[in-house]
């Protein structure tokens, strides 16, 4: 064993020393600096070496007459000034001491420099590490980095826009500058809102300490773009829910957490519990497809009910309807639609009988600008046009529907199974795919169908020969999906835009007329494809970041969605205006929303067939639909047109 010298001793204990940061280095200096002077000092004055004299330094007869303290500022004036060695008397033995004290100085005031330089360069990388402790309060903490931040973000500044100093913190394993450059880059203008960023693991209870969970209004869990997304949203439920100084009893986390397959939402829930809302991605996004190839423009209400700009849905309490019924309830409000109830137990009715009574503490559910427009309007006249109002002809039993599905990703199998609920028996369904596990996982996922046969077809999703030979005219429903397969975003956009048009080419070529409904992963890639005529696009990221920014402000917002994404219950649907009033006639929503309800519906839009040409009195439409119209507004609608509506699924018609 080797033998540890006094040396070695020394040297493992100044090492440990500098390891300390920087002030242990710099008091260090200090203490050999002063030590240094006062041993220099020491030996001039036990030496005699100060010259003395006229000609001398502190013109002094007398040697006896100086002291220490005379001795020590004289060498820390030299250690300090250099140049005051210059005007010092020609004495040889004190200038040779104060050379070596200046020397010295130099030396000491070097090294002071680079202990410095080195402390304030690790305090800025720190600094853009970002691990200092945020002290906001009633925030919204975003955990975790992917391209579903910036809409978050952008969605959060738009509903913080009437809050008082509101903020957003993010914590991900990202650089701090770098997740704020890209903020700059692709939101701008946060408006009243501060986004503070920080560097660290969300499963870490360290990190987590960092971002001030315990004193958030929310907590977005985001779901990292890895092979295995869920396992590390999981971690981070479980680090939060817990961790050793987590809130108190009984104060609960509000955690919306995204889950892409839903396969391990029961282990989420457990590690939850009660604190954590789940939105699953892939469920989310296959019954919107679903429900918008069957009724195209239905994405653009969905989007519009999501996002905090336009109109969006509120709980509202107000006294003034206490007592009355639902139906009159639903003519008080000028600017909002009011579509719900929650009731004083906490349960939610979607679309509720008409003459239900609204009862002390019930919340209505309403559709509104902001949570603040939902206001009594006071009309009592509502100039509702009788002879106007058309009823739905007679119920007609629906028919068979041919689907054609191009392209694969693992929500297929999903799509597949929400529309067996919606389509009759003998119903078919083609998928072309060029992945090759796709038609296994066909027969592994879909193999309970009853309203449905599948075909498979393996090719190319691009190649116009294989969509030339599929006949696609004969097809009721087209839906071209995102092959996520693919890692890079662009790349995947394009290759959908490619397929996209080729089937307008066919079409434009041919006569044909097919209803397409299109699957994009980014939203300015929607933009460019719209050159291709398609009758309607489902951003899925979009959506889903739209959906965790939802119910990150009302956890309650989870049950009114899924009510009206859900088959089987109220739904929106979109149906031909000539079903509810006489078209070419000037009329107000107020009569729209009389003939609906005379067929047991609740009208809360509209679509305009042609857009272009024809806008509300207030403002322009989203691709020809309006949502929560102000009602007293004079509008014509012409064929084509479509009134939005609020039905059971028993009542939409297959015109």
């Amino acid at each position: 064993m080797k033998k540890v010298t006094f040396l070695m001793y020394l040297r493992y204990k100044f090492d440990n020393l500098m390891s300390k940061g920087t002030f242990a280095p710099l008091l260090l200096l200090i203490v050999t600096a002063v030590s240094a002077i006062v041993i220099w000092a020491v030996f001039l004055y036990v030496t005699e070496s100060i010259p003395l004299g006229q000609q001398g330094i502190l013109g002094i007869q007398d040697q006896h007459s100086i002291s220490l303290m005379d001795a020590i500022w004289i060498t820390i004036l030299r250690t300090l000034d250099g140049g005051v060695i210059s005007t010092d008397p020609s004495d040889s033995r004190f200038l040779i001491f104060m050379l070596v004290a200046t020397l010295g100085g130099l030396l000491m005031f070097s090294t002071l420099i680079g202990i410095v330089n080195s402390g304030v360069r690790g305090k800025i990388n720190d600094l853009r590490k970002g691990k200092s402790f945020v002290v906001e309060t009633n925030h919204t903490v975003i955990l975790g980095w992917s391209f579903q931040v910036f809409p978050i973000i952008s969605e959060l500044v738009i509903a913080n826009e009437n809050q008082k100093r509101p903020s957003i913190a993010i914590l991900a394993e990202t650089d701090k500058v770098e997740m704020e450059d890209e903020i700059r880059s692709k939101i701008g203008d946060t408006k009243n809102t501060r986004v503070v960023c920080r560097t660290g693991n969300p499963i870490d209870l360290h990190d987590l300490e960092i971002i001030n969970l315990h004193e958030a209004r929310s907590i977005i869990i985001i779901a990292p773009d890895t092979s295995e997304p869920d396992s590390s949203v999981i971690k981070t439920i479980l680090a939060i829910t817990n961790n050793p100084n987590r809130k108190p009893a009984p104060h609960k986390y509000h955690i919306v957490a995204e889950i892409r397959d839903p396969r391990n939402v029961p282990i989420a829930e457990i590690a939850g519990r009660d604190e954590v809302q789940l939105v699953i991605f892939d469920y989310l996004i296959s019954r919107i497809t679903a429900q918008t190839c069957r009724q195209p423009g239905l994405s653009v209400v969905f989007t519009e009910l999501l996002d905090f700009s336009g109109a969006e849905i509120y709980f509202h309490k107000e006294t003034k309807v206490y007592g009355k019924t639902f139906i009159e309830t639903m003519f008080a409000f000028e600017t909002s639609t009011v579509v719900g109830l929650r009731k004083k137990n906490g349960e939610i009715l979607i679309k509720p009988p008409m003459n239900t009574k609204i009862e002390e503490d019930d919340l209505l559910i309403a559709i509104s600008e902001d949570d603040d427009t939902v206001i009594i309007s006071g009309i009592t006249e509502y100039g509702i046009d009788p002879g106007a109002i058309r009823k739905a002809p007679k119920y007609v039993e629906p028919e068979p529907e041919s689907t054609l599905i191009i392209g694969w990703n693992r929500r297929a199998p999903l799509i597949i199974n929400e529309l067996d609920k919606y389509v009759m028996p003998g119903s078919k369904i083609t998928c072309l795919a060029s992945d090759p596990n796709a038609e296994k996982e066909l027969s592994l996922n879909c193999a309970e169908l009853k309203n449905q046969t599948v075909t498979f077809w393996f090719g190319d999703t691009t190649n116009r020969r294989i969509l030339d030979d599929l006949s696609v005219e004969t097809y009721d429903h087209i839906i071209v999906l995102s092959q996520t397969e693919l890692s890079d975003v662009q790349s995947t956009d394009a290759k959908t835009l490619s397929t996209l048009l080729h089937l307008r080419d066919i079409a434009d070529t041919k006569g044909y007329n097919f209803s397409i409904v299109s699957e994009m992963l980014d939203d300015r890639n929607r933009e460019l494809a719209e050159i291709t005529h398609t009758d309607d696009f489902i951003v899925s990221v979009k959506l889903d970041s739209l959906m965790l920014s939802q119910i990150s402000e009302n956890k309650e917002l989870k049950t009114v969605f899924e009510t009206l994404f859900s088959a089987g219950g109220p739904g929106i649907f979109i149906l031909p205006a000539e079903h509810y009033i006489e078209l070419g006639r000037a009329v107000n929503f107020y009569s729209v929303m009389e003939s609906a309800r005379q067929q047991n519906e609740i009208a809360i839009g509209y679509k305009l067939h042609d857009a272009k040409h024809r806008y509300e009195t207030d403002g322009t439409l989203s691709h020809g639909v309006a949502v929560n119209p102000v009602k007293s507004n004079q509008i014509f609608f012409s064929e084509g047109d479509k009134i939005i509506v609020l039905s059971e699924e028993e009542r939409v018609y297959d015109f």
